[in-house]
């Protein structure tokens, strides 16, 4: 058994010396992970490295995208039953192209095969929608 000090792995917990005793095992993962650490480091330096060196793992999206508040989730939730009660109050088949194409996310031919009409009606359709859409939102 070794001992080691938390106040030097963990010193924003620790402010005192706390001495454990852990195993060779537990020792030895602590040093892997210091060497790595380490080799982080030197590369960063000797690569003049601007840029993380591992961006394979999501630290950067983890760091970029804060998580959303309760209050964000419920106005986006709220807007999107807005968007769908406007979306309702459009004429039927305007209302059925709009959602298919952007809620079941079908592209403008396939909603036209499946109506049997040509792709350019079902185009100046959503058009036309959309464009009543904005209205109702200004």
């Amino acid at each position: 058994m070794k001992k080691i000090n938390l106040r030097e792995l963990y010193p924003d917990v620790y402010t005192t010396d706390f001495f454990i005793d852990v195993t060779e095992e537990v020792m030895e993962t602590i040093r892997a992970a210091e060497r790595a650490e380490a080799a982080y480091e030197r590369k960063m330096y000797r690569y003049k490295a601007q840029y993380s060196l591992d961006c394979e793992n999501g630290i950067e999206n983890a760091v970029l995208l804060k998580p959303q508040t309760p209050e964000i989730v419920l106005e986006e939730k709220q807007f999107q039953e807005q968007v769908y009660a406007a979306v309702m109050k459009l004429p039927e088949k305007q209302a059925k192209r709009i959602y298919a194409r952007y809620y079941l996310g079908m592209t403008v031919n396939e909603i036209a095969e499946v109506e049997g009409v040509d792709p350019s009606r079902v185009r100046d359709s959503i058009r036309r929608g959309l464009k009543q859409l904005v209205k109702y939102f200004r």
